[in-house]
């Protein structure tokens, strides 16, 4: 009884609650914690690292498609890459065209240059793409900014353009000034893209989002925000500025290439009224529609949709160059005719 009365009593050494609490929040072996998922890319065409003389590198995303097929040069938006804007795209595209797919310049993994950024300049690079593959000419695909690169390219280049298809962009300047503005002054005052979308309106910044990562949880989040990570934010915010000054309103009806235009009707960036006028100003003009917004490049649909538009161009510039080819050549025989006839006619020296 005794041993016992005395082990009962045995005096209780207590420790600092502050001890017991280290203790419990520092276990001696930390349990093993299963790697994350590594950022997976969804399907893409491949891509090499293409130097153009006297300009820089940039990424180029190629896919060769059937023998023969239609050359499409794809000019990816504003704030993307190629592999974000078209990633929805490049498998129904890629059965019926030969893909040629650059990161623009300033984004992604497109040139870098210290000199400032010039939509004009985007466009000489795309001309400088076709003469690198030895590619006499394409069609212009151009979403978003794209759009307006497709434009110049055609400006700058024509002989190089096939045709023309127009996505989610316009031919004037962004009309909603007022958001534009507040879009350029949060990047004015920023240094990461992540602090960038923090401080555009909340509606925008949403948008942006949406367009650059889409699902946060998919399996690809990611990946898109490593490519959104490459941007060079001072040539993104030097874009911003030129597509607030674009305007091709003096010259568009001047195009003399099939085009298409791709309505994404539930714009929120570019009314689908503003794109419906640029379709108007083009001659001959076919337009195509889509329940989307200005993020619909992510959607699903929106591969389908832009085919139906690049297979009406590639039919109609093969027949314009049908009949071109038609024509030049009765030309060429009317020619050698009178010559023939004019020398029978001429009188003996």
């Amino acid at each position: 009884m005794a041993a016992r009365k005395r082990a009962r009593h045995k005096p209780q050494v207590r420790q600092p609650a502050s001890a017991k609490r280290k203790r419990s929040l520092e276990p001696a072996e930390p349990p093993a914690q299963p790697p994350g998922p590594a950022p997976r890319a969804p399907e893409l065409v491949p891509g090499r690292t293409l130097l153009l003389p006297d300009r820089g590198e940039l990424l180029l995303r190629e896919s060769p498609g059937p023998p023969g097929a239609p050359v499409l040069l794809l000019l990816h938006g504003w704030f993307a890459s190629a592999g974000l804007n078209w990633h929805q795209a490049f498998g129904p595209l890629g059965e019926h065209f030969r893909i040629l797919a650059p990161d623009q310049r300033g984004h992604g993994r497109g040139i870098r240059s210290r000199d400032p950024f010039r939509l004009e300049d985007c466009a000489d690079d795309a001309a400088a793409i076709l003469d690198a593959v030895g590619i006499g000419s394409a069609i212009a695909v151009g979403y978003s900014m794209g759009g307006a690169v497709a434009q110049l390219l055609w400006r700058r280049h024509p002989k190089r353009v096939a045709g023309l298809v127009l996505a989610a962009t316009s031919h004037q300047p962004i009309p909603n000034r007022g958001l534009f503005n507040t879009t350029m002054a949060a990047a004015a005052g920023t240094t990461r893209l992540t602090q960038l979308v923090t401080r555009l309106p909340r509606a925008l910044g949403r948008e942006l989002l949406d367009v650059l990562l889409g699902d946060p949880l998919a399996p690809n989040a990611g990946w898109a925000a490593a490519e959104v990570a490459r941007h060079d934010l001072r040539m993104l915010w030097e874009a911003g500025g030129e597509l607030g000054r674009f305007d091709a309103e003096p010259w568009l009806r001047e195009v003399d290439v099939p085009t298409s235009v791709l309505i994404t009707e539930r714009d929120w960036a570019i009314a689908p009224e503003e794109q419906v006028k640029q379709a108007l100003q083009i001659p001959d003009a076919r337009v195509f529609c889509a329940e989307l917004g200005h993020a619909g490049c992510t959607d699903p649909s929106f591969g389908d949709g832009l085919l139906a538009a690049c297979q009406d161009v590639a039919a109609r510039s093969a027949g314009t160059s049908d009949r071109r080819n038609r024509t030049r050549l009765r030309n060429r025989l009317r020619d050698h005719v009178e010559s023939i006839v004019g020398g029978a006619s001429a009188p003996p020296a």
